[in-house]
């Protein structure tokens, strides 16, 4: 039993390693890219979509975002104050 034990050991041990130099290679490589898309007129069209396995159906939601961000940042001020002046 302990052999299985030291090899499950020594195999989680390899998996992990493997995996924490994968996670520094790609980080190495994205570092310094652009992340995001440049900012600028027009808008982005993000689609959602949610289907249902047990077939009760699904759906679909397209939201339109401003490539701008003042004008996305403006999108989450109220328009209007419910505070009364004191």
């Amino acid at each position: 039993m302990s052999g299985a034990v030291a090899l499950s050991a020594i195999l989680s041990g390899l998996i992990l390693t493997v995996l924490a130099l994968r996670a520094w290679y790609v980080m190495r490589i994205e570092r310094g890219r652009p992340r995001g898309s440049p900012p600028g007129p027009g808008q982005h069209v993000l689609r959602s979509d949610y289907f249902s396995g047990g077939g009760g159906g699904g759906q679909s939601v397209e939201y339109t975002i401003p490539r701008d961000p003042e004008a996305y940042a403006r999108l989450f001020v109220p328009k209007t104050s419910d505070k009364k002046d004191r």
